[in-house]
């Protein structure tokens, strides 16, 4: 391979995204870091220059999805796409349903502009025949929690979505994995409602999600105990589970 390696990372303003961006900053990488905080996304970015990186940054709605797909599509072959952008929503401290319009929002902005990215990037990786894609889902994709159902359900389709891409396009030589954080520290997941056990700082989760890049896992899920019983969650028949995460604490926003 000639050339800097391309890595394009949506959502590099985040904890995970930002942590990421200076993971793979060095000479020799060209990073394309989208965000939606241009002060935040300027100064991830001067880090990554200040480390050797060559950067370009994207200030875009994602919820504008051609605007996203022609920027994408502009940017030609890019050797590793981390899909990363995503939000959050929670019932209310009664029980109160989701704010539709902020439901709306995250199936837009944590699935719908997930496919998106990967409708536009992927001509380009076939001509070559090489490319990784890697979408950010969540432990929460194995089980749906009550306090947060629609992140649930977005997560729970990124993941299932990253798997059939994987199993589609393995033989032309396309990488595709899912990422399966539990809670890394952050405004977002500090805003979450219930318990945040084995906390992760997203120093940490970028390190792990790297060296699972690199050996092309198809599932990188941590840490390791919450992993182990959401998957569990997933096995175990669903009224069982549903009792589970009600004594765990995450049946209610008060909680």
């Amino acid at each position: 391979m000639t050339g800097p390696l391309r890595v394009l990372i949506t959502g590099a303003t985040s904890a995970i995204g930002s942590a990421l961006a200076k993971a793979y900053a060095r000479p020799g990488v060209m990073l394309h870091l989208h965000g939606r905080n241009e002060p935040r996304l300027s100064d991830v970015a001067a880090v990554c220059r200040a480390q050797g990186a060559e950067v370009r940054t994207q200030q875009l709605d994602l919820r504008d999805f051609s605007a996203l797909h022609d920027w994408l599509e502009a940017l030609g072959a890019l050797d590793l796409v981390i899909v990363n952008a995503g939000m959050n929503t929670h019932i209310g401290p009664n029980g109160e349903p989701e704010p539709w319009d902020e439901v709306d929002a995250l199936l837009d902005v944590n699935l719908k502009a997930a496919m998106v990215t990967v409708q536009a990037v992927l001509p380009a990786m076939r001509a070559r025949g090489r490319g990784q894609i890697a979408l950010v889902s969540s432990l929460a994709g194995y089980f749906g929690l009550p306090v947060t159902p629609a992140y649930c359900a977005s997560k729970a389709g990124l993941k299932a979505y990253g798997e059939a891409l994987r199993g589609w396009l393995a033989p032309e030589g396309i990488k595709v994995n899912v990422i399966m954080p539990g809670y890394v520290a952050s405004p977002m997941c500090e805003a979450m409602p219930g318990p945040k056990p084995f906390l992760w700082t997203p120093e940490r989760a970028a390190r792990a999600i790297r060296r699972g890049l690199e050996r092309d896992k198809a599932r990188i899920s941590f840490p390791f105990p919450l992993n182990w019983g959401t998957w569990w969650l997933a096995v175990l028949p669903a009224d069982l589970s549903t009792r589970i995460v009600r004594w765990l604490g995450f049946s209610r926003h008060a909680d």
